[in-house]
């Protein structure tokens, strides 16, 4: 979780959202940013849970810029003593929260208010033919949505397969 500070008065407020020298050091090492990505979405859209694999494989640091979501990751590392926990934080324009999604993680997050915006940089570029995605109701994983109902998803993410789909075809990480 990264929180910048935030510096106010009565003419509004100032925050630095991202300085380089100050997330290597939050995060143990050098991270080169090489996309900006920027989606809107209305209340109840979910979008995820998204991955990239092998060398596309994308660190994300996430922020919602308008509205709140509930932002999840996934660890997706089969080697890993957390492999196929999730966490998941409220991110919203109002807390200036950001979350650092690394490589070898699925992302996914939840449009809690009427309307959502979130920006995210990316430390690879988009590859289709890397792309992969995880079902956002796997039981297996047991993501704990904040809000029950229908969600609004893609049909991409609607198809999404399990954990254990994935894993049968060596589409997760070491």
């Amino acid at each position: 979780m990264i929180e910048p500070p935030v510096f106010g008065d009565d003419r509004g407020w100032f925050s630095e959202s991202f300085n380089h020298r100050k997330f290597a050091d939050a995060v143990g090492r050098e991270v080169t940013f090489v996309q900006d990505n920027h989606s809107r979405s209305a209340k109840g859209v979910l979008r995820g849970i998204h991955f990239q694999t092998g060398e596309a494989a994308q660190g994300k640091l996430v922020r919602a810029s308008v509205g709140e979501v509930f932002d999840v990751a996934v660890d997706l590392r089969e080697s890993s003593p957390t492999f196929g926990r999730w966490t998941g934080v409220v991110l919203s324009a109002e807390n200036k929260r950001q979350l650092w999604v690394p490589a070898g993680f699925g992302h996914a997050f939840l449009v809690t208010s009427d309307v959502a915006e979130v920006q995210y940089k990316v430390d690879a570029y988009w590859s289709p033919d890397h792309e992969r995605g995880l079902r956002w109701d796997d039981p297996e994983v047991g993501i704990e949505w904040p809000e029950a109902g229908d969600f609004q998803l893609s049909g991409k993410d609607q198809a999404a397969p399990t954990l254990a789909e994935l894993k049968a075809a060596g589409d997760l990480f070491e």
